[in-house]
């Protein structure tokens, strides 16, 4: 199973890309998509949607893991979050990927065991749990933190599943 983890941002946006061999997940892919800070926000969001679509066309993920929209103090910034969220959400549709959105908290609670964790100490998690020594910006950890958090649901539905069917 491939799975996505995007990181939503109208100036950058994190993507990864797991697998799971079997033996647990494995980075396949991370990147950073840099939209600009200058240009106008539609076509920001343009770039957000086709990078996204030709990284989805590339690496064929099963699925895309996204952070559901959370509060925050200043209005603008969620809603500009958002609006690369429907970009993302939308690249994903379009190349019939199912999505599926992690609260803020419960990604950092998968990944740290902390749901109020700093972005530094997810991103040393994630290093530690992928043993991933290359190079990773904010974004992309980010990202690869939403794919970790659905691949640790999965992995508890799957074995919820086969405990009532014993």
């Amino acid at each position: 199973m491939r799975i996505a983890g995007v990181d939503p941002g109208t100036i950058e946006t994190g993507v990864g890309i797991l697998e799971d061999l079997g033996k647990g997940p494995v980075l396949i892919f991370a990147r950073t998509i840099h939209a600009g800070r200058t240009k106008e926000i539609a076509l920001r969001l343009e770039i957000i949607f086709n990078e996204l679509r030709v990284v989805f066309q590339e690496w064929k993920p099963d699925v895309l893991a996204l952070e559901n929209v959370f509060y925050q103090k200043d209005f603008k910034a969620a809603v500009k979050v958002g609006e690369a969220r429907a970009a993302a959400m939308l690249a994903a549709t379009a190349s019939g990927i199912p999505v599926m959105e992690y609260p803020p908290a419960r990604v950092k609670q998968s990944i740290c065991g902390n749901g109020r964790a700093t972005k530094e100490q997810v991103q040393y998690m994630v290093r530690q749990v992928l043993r991933f020594k290359g190079p990773l910006s904010d974004d992309s950890a980010d990202a690869v933190a939403v794919a970790l958090c659905h691949f640790h649901s999965q992995k508890f539905i799957r074995l919820k599943e086969e405990l009532t069917h014993v």
